[in-house]
């Protein structure tokens, strides 16, 4: 069976996007199949793969799949993506849009350059581990903060932590931040699904900006972040004194890389 893709990448997070609004991929994307479109020597390539989805009450529906093919939770990058490829196909007619996805519904704006702007979750629950956090921003996340971030062996810490007692069942996606001045961040991600480092993470970064403005006691309202893929910008408001995180939004550029046809049987 051939079926269609667009290839998308949001700062070095890279996703197979289908429209499944004709169709029917929840039938024959098994994880097994989609576990394999996502491998990068024998597939297409990708951290994940997402399909859009039709809906009665908004614009569209997002169901993500991790690179191992398990549903997984939010996606920031991926929300982000999907956005675009909503536009491209028609679907978004006046640079915003609404949508649902797994952690409920997000609004979002397609700015100049293919730049997203993403509204994201609130978070209403943090806790302190030592002098980690760890939060949940649509996927859950620990957050560690390091001196100098290029020099941590991200796969290996990265599991270590992910792998532990705790997350081991479940899993978690693991993050070494890098505080660079009082408005600038610089991240690298462990992620859950990939099992490894990727050039990005939207509700990554989301984490650690939170995590960052509890560590500095509300000092600031956003945080620029660089990734290994590029640059991302969150938002947000602290609301009482820290107990919750609303308005949350996280904007970066966005690119459509390639599209093609693949026959799924044969893989």
């Amino acid at each position: 069976m051939q079926v269609e893709f667009f290839k998308y990448q949001g700062t070095g997070n890279d996703f197979i996007l289908i429209d499944n609004r004709s169709f029917d991929g929840s039938n024959v994307l098994s994880p097994a199949i989609i576990e394999k479109l996502c491998d990068r020597r024998f597939g297409i390539g990708a951290d994940g793969l997402m399909l859009l989805q039709p809906s009665d009450t908004f614009d569209f529906e997002m169901i993500y799949m991790n690179a191992d093919g398990k549903e997984s939770s939010m996606c920031g990058n991926g929300g982000r993506c999907i956005v675009a490829f909503a536009q491209y196909l028609g679907i978004i007619k006046n640079n915003a849009t609404t949508f649902k996805a797994i952690d409920g519904d997000h609004h979002a704006v397609i700015e100049a350059n293919q730049t997203v702007r993403l509204g994201m979750s609130s978070v209403n629950h943090i806790e302190r581990r030592g002098e980690a956090y760890y939060l949940n921003t649509g996927s859950p996340h620990y957050v560690v903060f390091v001196d100098e971030v290029d020099k941590v062996d991200v796969l290996q810490e990265g599991r270590k932590i992910r792998y532990n007692d705790e997350f081991a069942e479940q899993g978690t996606n693991v993050n070494f931040v890098q505080v660079l001045n009082e408005s600038l961040l610089k991240v690298r991600t462990y992620e859950r699904g990939v099992e490894a480092e990727t050039f990005s993470c939207g509700t990554g970064v989301t984490a650690a900006a939170i995590a960052a403005d509890l560590k500095m006691n509300g000092a600031n309202d956003s945080f620029a972040i660089k990734t290994l893929g590029g640059d991302l910008q969150v938002s947000y408001e602290n609301m009482n004194h820290g107990e919750s995180y609303t308005n949350i939004t996280l904007a970066g550029a966005t690119q459509l890389v390639f599209r093609g046809e693949i026959d799924i049987h044969s893989l």
